[in-house]
Parts: structure tokens; C-alpha cells; sequence
């Protein structure tokens, strides 16, 4: 990795530790703040459903769908990532939600994806709704669509009560894991 490279890495890593974006709807009005999370989710799951065969009617199956439309992520040897997003019920909004991670290993860089958590019965939707803080892995298991290029979902798939997208510039993202990202509640 060269210095710039490196340097460009650390940068985004403070920026994302900081809990700072670029996006705007981390200051100011709430109000301003909604309207900015809602337009950004609207934008994300247009790119989801051009992307991504059946996601359309995937989400349109789900009890509701979290999505968090740019999650910042950065990290060398320790990584971390923050978003912000909001909770759709019957297309609409219920609640605006944060999310944050943090991991510890051989990492440098940064990224931004979109990460779209569908909760397919209205049980998992209540949980996560009840709760003061949801965490991938402890709360619920979420099983990650990212079956290659085509991403078909398997009947197997499709029964789980918390399924997951995460989308990079490039599409759908194969390998990853959501596991120990958090979300809570933005009062907004």
C-alpha cells in the first residue's frame, strides 16, 4: 500500500469513527434529517430492485424492511462503519434507525454499501421493534442473499424470518458478514 493510499484509508476510517457523513442527515433539523434519510432510502431500494432479480417482490413479502442506504465503512487492522437508515412497514416509514460496527483483524480501505434487512414474519418485526438495541447475530440470525451473479433465492431462503442484502458500487456483495452490527433508534 503505497502513502497515499494509506493516508486516504486513515482519513475515512477517523471520519467514520467520528460518527461523521457526507450525506448531511447526520446535522441540523429533524425534520430536514427525515426527508433526507427517506429520499436516500427511496434511491437505495430503486437500485436494489434494478439489481437485483425478485428483490422486488421479496421485500414486498417482507413484514418490514430495514434499510440503511450508506454504510460507511473503513478500518485499518481496526475497522468501523455508520449509517443511517430507516425502518419501511407497508412501504412507509415506522422509525429512523442508526447502524454501527466494529471489527478487529487484517483490513485497510473504505467502502460505502447499502444494507437492506428484511424481516419476513411479523414475530422477527416485533422483536426488532421491542428492542432498545438491535445486534445482527445476538438478537437475530440474518441469512445474507448473495448467491453469485444471478442471486436467486432458494424456497430455503426465502422461509427465513430475517433476510439480507448488502450492495456495494458494484452490486450485490458476495462473503460478507453482518454479524455484531448494531441497530438503534434515532429520535427523529
Amino acid at each position: 500500500m503505497n502513502k497515499r493510499s494509506f493516508i486516504t484509508a486513515l482519513a475515512a476510517m477517523v471520519l467514520v469513527v467520528s460518527g461523521c457523513t457526507t450525506s448531511g442527515p447526520g446535522t441540523g433539523d429533524p425534520a430536514a434529517r427525515r426527508k433526507a434519510i427517506d429520499a436516500s432510502v427511496d434511491s437505495a431500494l430503486s437500485t436494489l430492485y434494478q439489481q437485483v432479480p425478485d428483490s422486488r417482490d421479496l421485500v414486498g413479502r417482507a413484514a418490514g424492511v430495514l434499510v440503511f442506504p450508506s454504510v460507511m465503512e473503513a478500518g485499518f487492522i481496526v475497522g468501523a462503519s455508520r449509517g443511517q437508515g430507516a425502518l419501511r412497514v407497508g412501504g412507509k416509514t415506522r422509525s429512523y434507525h442508526a447502524t454501527t460496527s466494529g471489527s478487529l483483524g487484517l483490513q485497510a480501505g473504505a467502502q460505502s454499501t447499502a444494507v437492506f434487512i428484511l424481516f419476513m414474519t411479523k414475530d422477527a418485526l416485533g422483536r426488532f421493534e421491542r428492542s432498545s438495541g438491535w445486534t445482527v447475530g445476538a438478537d437475530a440470525s440474518v441469512t445474507l442473499i448473495n448467491v453469485g451473479a444471478t442471486a436467486q433465492v432458494t424456497s430455503a431462503t426465502a422461509q427465513q424470518p430475517v433476510i439480507g442484502y448488502v450492495l456495494s458500487n458494484r452490486g450485490l456483495m458476495a462473503g460478507v458478514s453482518l454479524d455484531g452490527a448494531r441497530a438503534t433508534r434515532l429520535k427523529l
